[in-house]
């Protein structure tokens, strides 16, 4: 590739990182506060540690399908922005907004009825003890974060993204400042161990949702579209667009969560520190998944805008333009793992804890390994993500769905159960499962791409000739 060549796909690096950064920024912020939560809770011990994730791998599983079924606002909203057709913007968001509101209903009480299923999935009892009343009060947080998504979704095919980084930071503090409070007791406050987290889960996003209905009905481009929204009245030509675009996407979401929530369960059944260390290393690698997700958006936002203009071999520069982007990012994510392996998980143990010192020198050693493998993923974890919401910018959803499956269940699943045996590789082995599904998936969805777009380029050139 000559250095003219390359240029036509830098040249976008700079808008791209305009749209991608504040989306970034505010998944990272969620991210962070996961971090927060982690580090906080590590120093009550190993098996709290162990408990918030086991009790988030339920959540991980309803959120999953929240925020993937709202991934179908984006794209719609960015075509019916770059065609300038108000009515089709209104309505899209609204039926969106009634949409994303029922499932968080619906995802918070099969949850919170579903529960009682952890004492018969073989994880440690003093584990399971732990995550049941967290458990109760983030289930209930589930209603505001998939409300949040609708906004969300909406902003960014507005090309607003900074919004939801607005409201995510507020939501960042608010949890972080609960936590502590409520973790450890301090200043007159009761001290609730992980239940104080999940109060401050809660509450957090209950702040996020407020936050962004505000500001959005501030806002010129967005406030007639927000605001004087009558959810009584639903046409079913919208419902059925959204959730046939939406529902798709919600499956694809699963199927990678599922897997990373299938190693959360393999791993409790080597044991509680084999479980915090998991939870360690998929705490740090979902950090910087999260950049790559930005990028992701950002996918859906111009495919989504290209694709309403007809454009698509410019569509098909730009998106090879966020591509390399994410590539050369994912590059260094991999380096950094790589050099720091072994002293990350540090910052979640406390060494001084003579009790269970024991535990976090084993928790430590195990979570070093698996960032080897998080390294190696990151260039293909990265690249199936984007792909995925270029796919999702076309309003092709389908295959992708399959290819989702295939790659994550009939690959990377089987390798995770077979070598995450005690007798085999354990921990690690569960993570070359991953490794395996997510390289499966970068690989089919950019074919799927590639074909795509090519047979789109071919088909306009047809009728313009």
């Amino acid at each position: 590739m000559t250095a003219l060549n390359l240029h036509q796909y830098t040249k976008e690096f700079a808008y791209n990182w305009k749209l991608a950064a504040p989306v970034m920024l505010g998944m990272l912020g969620h991210t962070f506060v996961s971090f927060i939560d982690n580090i906080m809770v590590g120093q009550l011990g190993t098996a709290e540690l162990a408990a918030v994730s086991l009790g988030n791998s339920f959540i991980f599983i309803a959120m999953s399908l929240g925020i993937g079924f709202s991934t179908a606002i984006t794209p719609l909203i960015a075509e019916a922005d770059a065609a300038n057709e108000f009515d089709k913007a209104k309505a899209t968001f609204k039926h969106g907004l009634v949409l994303c509101l029922t499932l968080g209903l619906v995802m918070f009480l099969t949850v919170y009825f579903s529960k009682s299923a952890l004492y018969s999935m073989g994880q440690p009892e003093e584990v399971v003890r732990l995550a049941l009343p967290y458990l109760d009060l983030v289930a209930f947080s589930l209603i505001p974060m998939i409300v949040f998504q609708a906004f969300k979704q909406f902003s960014d095919g507005m090309s607003m993204t900074k919004y939801p980084m607005y409201a995510t930071l507020l939501a960042n503090v608010t949890n972080v400042l609960l936590n502590y409070l409520l973790i450890f007791g301090k200043f007159g406050f009761p001290e609730m161990g992980i239940v104080g987290a999940a109060y401050g889960t809660l509450v957090s996003r209950v702040v996020m949702v407020a936050f962004i209905w505000w500001i959005l009905a501030k806002k010129e481009r967005s406030q007639r579209i927000v605001t004087n929204i009558n959810i009584w009245k639903l046409e079913a030509n919208h419902v059925s667009k959204i959730i046939s675009l939406g529902a798709p996407s919600a499956m694809q979401m699963l199927f990678e969560v599922g897997i990373f929530t299938a190693a959360i369960w393999l791993s409790g059944l080597l044991g509680k520190n084999p479980q915090a260390a998991n939870q360690i290393a998929l705490n740090l690698s979902s950090m910087t998944f999260m950049v790559a997700t930005g990028l992701s958006v950002t996918a859906m936002i111009r495919i989504g805008n290209q694709r309403g203009l007809q454009a698509f071999v410019e569509l098909r520069r730009i998106a090879y333009s966020i591509f390399l982007m994410g590539l050369l990012l994912a590059l260094g994510f991999a380096i950094l793992f790589f050099a720091l392996n072994e002293i990350l998980p540090n910052l979640y143990v406390d060494f001084k804890d003579q009790v269970n010192y024991a535990d976090n020198l084993e928790v430590v050693e195990i979570a070093s390994k698996l960032l080897i493998a998080a390294a190696i993923f990151q260039i293909s974890d990265s690249i199936q993500v984007m792909v995925l919401g270029a796919l999702r910018g076309l309003q092709d959803v389908l295959i992708p769905t399959l290819i989702t499956f295939i790659s994550y269940w009939f690959i990377g699943f089987p390798i995770s159960y077979y070598f995450g045996n005690a007798d085999r590789l354990g921990s690690f082995g569960i993570w070359l499962g991953l490794l395996g599904g997510l390289s499966t998936a970068a690989v089919l969805l950019y074919i799927r791409f590639n074909i795509l777009t090519k047979k789109l380029i071919k088909i306009k050139h047809h009728e313009l000739t």
